[in-house]
Order: C-alpha cells, then sequence, then structure tokens
C-alpha cells in the first residue's frame, strides 16, 4: 500500500485540509504529543502554501527539568505558557528555530515540539528554503526539529500565532484515521532523557522521516 504523500504524487484525490479547533487538542501535554502524530502543520506564506503531516513530536511536562518553562515564565518563554494551541517559537543551537506547540491552559507553561513532519503541499518549496537542489526524497526536507523549521519558514516572528485561528502558521485534519503511534525516549538532552516522551508514526513509509537513531525506536 502506498503512502499518502505518494498517492498525492500519482495524483490521487485528497481530502481536504480543516483547521483544528481548540476544544479538540488535549490538555496535556503527553496526551497531546500523541494526538498529533498524523495532524498537519501547515505554513501560508508569499511564496506560497507549504504543509506536512506531523509524524514524530516530543512532550515536555510540567515539573519537566528538560523543558524550557521548568524555571518559570520569561519573556523568551512566554508563548509556552499561553492556552494549548500556540506556537511557541526560539532559536537554539545558534543555528536553527524549533516550533513547540503549547499544551496546557492559560498560564501553565508545557509543550510539544514537533520534530519531523512528511510533506504534503510545497515540497519543491520546501527543498529550495533547505539550500537543496531537487526534492529526492521529501521524506527527508523535514527530518528533525530544525529542517522542519527551515523547509517551512518557521522563526520568531511567527512566536505566539495562534495555530487554531486563520494565519500564516495553522493546525490541520484532513479526517483519515490516524497511524499507529510508538514511543521512545527523547533525544538530544542532558536531563530526563530517559522518559518515554518522543511518539512517532509507525507506519512503514512515515519511518524514514523519523529522526534520530532507528535503534532509538520501539512499540
Amino acid at each position: 500500500m502506498k503512502a499518502p504523500d505518494d498517492l498525492a504524487a500519482r495524483g490521487a484525490p485528497r481530502t481536504r485540509l480543516r483547521r483544528q479547533r481548540r476544544a479538540e487538542l488535549p490538555v496535556d501535554a503527553t496526551v497531546l504529543a500523541r494526538y498529533l502524530i498524523g495532524r498537519y502543520l501547515v505554513r501560508d506564506h508569499p511564496d506560497g502554501r507549504a504543509s506536512g503531516r506531523i509524524v514524530e513530536t516530543e512532550a515536555y511536562l510540567v515539573g519537566d527539568a528538560a523543558a524550557h518553562a521548568f524555571r518559570g515564565e520569561t519573556p523568551r518563554n512566554r508563548s509556552m505558557f499561553r492556552a494549548r494551541g500556540h506556537a511557541y517559537v526560539y532559536f537554539i543551537y545558534g543555528c536553527w528555530h524549533a516550533i513547540n506547540v503549547s499544551a496546557e491552559v492559560q498560564g501553565v507553561g508545557a509543550g510539544v515540539l514537533l520534530r519531523a513532519l512528511v510533506p504534503r503541499d510545497g515540497a519543491a518549496l520546501m527543498a529550495t528554503r533547505r539550500g537543496l537542489d531537487s526534492v529526492r526524497d521529501g521524506r527527508m526536507l523535514a527530518r528533525g526539529p530544525g529542517r522542519l523549521a527551515t523547509a517551512l519558514a518557521i522563526d520568531r516572528s511567527l512566536d505566539g500565532t495562534d495555530l487554531c485561528a486563520r494565519g500564516p502558521l495553522w493546525l490541520a485534519t484532513d479526517g483519515a484515521p490516524v497511524p499507529r503511534v510508538g514511543v521512545t525516549t527523547r533525544i538530544g538532552l542532558s536531563r530526563e532523557a530517559h522518559r518515554l516522551l518522543r511518539f512517532y508514526s509507525r507506519a512503514a513509509g512515515d519511518l524514514p522521516a523519523v529522526s534520530g537513531p532507528r535503534a532509538a525506536l520501539c512499540a
């Protein structure tokens, strides 16, 4: 069976994307991280639309020493304390941006890092932003949080964006059945990396888009 993106490339009809309502998003970082697998992130830009199906997420909880919200609210992490469904965008390691989805009620800091997606719209545009000559394998365009943000032209100007409202960046669903979801440990952390808070699509066509070592993936 072909993956949805392969079917789209062959001209098969695709269902229309519908904006996610805030009421549909779970109020809990762990549950939201699992829920977002199979949903879409859409970036509407003057250059065109780029979107992709989310295939990997990572939860950062209340009281989590690895979370940016651990020491309380600051001007930098304020968006993480907004009601679920807002974008928290930050610059990391001096070289790329990353995007989280706020995951709690207003005033409580928690979030879900979007780690990887499989392109639906605008693969050529994503490749250009990534500095690639062509789209050799769409699953590689947004494999990892920095590549994802680069491919969708996400930067600090989008911090605080309401992802459930009309705007340049939003969450969507196509109503299709969600894939089987795997869970494993977080990666790239110095604290609490052992926690089983990274979620990913177990669909065979999606696995190449999931970041990190294959050996780290489990049921």
